[in-house]
């Protein structure tokens, strides 16, 4: 199934300002911020979220948040999706991705970046 689109498009309007490179991983697009995963939309309009691990559990208090699963290995630290529902509205998705692009702009950037 192809990402969702609109999603992604919203996401680029966002992220203006940034450099970042979009790739198709995982049946989404993703958006790297110097190397990194930053966020990512699939195909279900779900936002996947880098996140500080330390506000991981006050961010999943948020509507429509949750954890990104990897099955028996268990959550995955340091990300979190936001159900399409929730990011429907711009605002929602905005806090997203600024707290997304915020977090990963403090990571050290990847070698080649």
């Amino acid at each position: 199934m192809a990402y969702d689109e609109d999603l992604a498009d919203r996401i680029r309007a966002l992220l203006t300002g940034e450099e970042f490179v979009g790739r198709n991983m995982f049946g989404g697009v993703a958006f790297m911020i110097a190397g990194s995963m930053c966020v990512a939309a699939n195909g279900q309009g779900v936002l996947m979220a880098r996140i500080d691990p330390s506000r991981r559990e006050a961010l999943l208090d948020e509507p429509g948040a949750g954890e990104v699963g990897r099955g028996d290995r268990g959550p995955m630290k340091g990300w979190l999706r936001v159900d399409a529902d929730a990011v429907r509205d711009d605002a929602v998705l905005a806090a997203w991705v600024r707290r997304a692009v915020q977090y990963t702009g403090s990571l050290p950037a990847k070698a080649g970046q």
